[in-house]
């Protein structure tokens, strides 16, 4: 059986537009990858957290960086070098290059990369901080507690 040819333009486009599921790492390692079967969890919970936006601000997070991961690899695989991609991934095999195809994908991943993992720090920042100026520490609670039965007191 020959090693079948992996090439750098298509995991670049795969990891850009699945990256966050490991569907360029099925396409690279194979269906027995285990971190490529890890991949689809944490995306999946942040799918789930922009469904039911309950605690979004820990679920939607996930979602922001497993893309930003996509587009981290994508970036990587695009701007490999063809030598050391072919050493790596098609080992035994005649070299093929690649042109623009590859650079390309990494210029689109680092746009959206780039929007994603702003967007996922500001949007979880904001929602922990209103978690938590919703609910205030357990001491703000204590002395407002303790300031209205001192209202109702007085009042009484």
């Amino acid at each position: 059986m020959s090693a079948r040819y992996k090439s750098k333009t298509i995991a670049t486009w795969i990891a850009l537009a699945g990256g966050s599921f490991g569907l360029h790492r099925f396409y690279l390692h194979g269906w027995r990858d285990v971190a490529a079967w890890l991949h689809p969890w944490p995306a999946l919970a942040g799918l789930a957290g922009i469904r039911r936006m309950i605690a979004s601000w820990l679920l939607l997070p996930l979602l922001g960086l497993m893309v930003a991961q996509g587009m981290l690899c994508a970036i990587l695989y695009g701007l490999t070098p063809d030598e050391t991609w072919d050493a790596r991934h098609n080992p035994g095999l005649p070299a093929r290059g690649t042109r623009w195809g590859p650079v390309l994908g990494a210029v689109a991943a680092l746009m959206l990369g780039a929007g994603v993992l702003m967007a996922t720090i500001a949007f979880g920042s904001q929602r922990y901080f209103e978690y938590f100026q919703d609910k205030g520490s357990p001491e703000q609670r204590g002395h407002d507690a303790h300031e209205e039965n001192l209202a109702i007191v007085v009042a009484g």
